[in-house]
């Protein structure tokens, strides 16, 4: 897996990203799954750094809006900054929700919820398989 290269999703065939990200990731990333709940690497993780996208290395989520919601998954109040990522319509499973893509690969990260703790009001309900941690040193 090398995952600190620049990448664009059209660059890169489906072959080339099996080849890059290991299955969960991929399936998450690439065929929009999701993890099962309490299950991912960072759902606890308490260190100080950055939740970077796994495909691309884009910087996504800043340690600092990560907070314990209890639904099984990491979440965060907010992105690093708003364009690191982009919101997509998904109506999949007889429901209505907002997905959460990777604005610099295209990945899929999770989906936003209204019912976040912050100012904002918003969830940011993300897989772990879709994040690589940089921890501050």
């Amino acid at each position: 897996m090398n995952s600190d290269q620049p990448v664009q999703p059209s660059e890169m065939s489906d072959a080339e990203w099996r080849d890059r990200l290991d299955p969960e990731a991929f399936a998450v990333l690439r065929e929009a799954a999701t993890e099962p709940a309490f299950t991912g690497a960072y759902v606890d993780e308490k260190g100080s750094g950055m939740f970077r996208c796994k495909g691309c290395s884009a910087e996504l989520f800043s340690s600092d809006t990560k907070f314990d919601s209890g639904t099984g998954w990491p979440s965060f109040t907010d992105p690093v900054v708003s364009d690191a990522v982009t919101l997509v319509d998904d109506d999949s499973h007889g429901m209505h929700r907002t997905e959460a893509v990777c604005a610099k690969c295209g990945g899929h990260l999770g989906h936003v919820f209204e019912d976040g703790p912050s100012a904002s009001g918003q969830r940011w309900c993300i897989n772990s398989a879709a994040l690589d941690f940089e921890e501050r040193e």
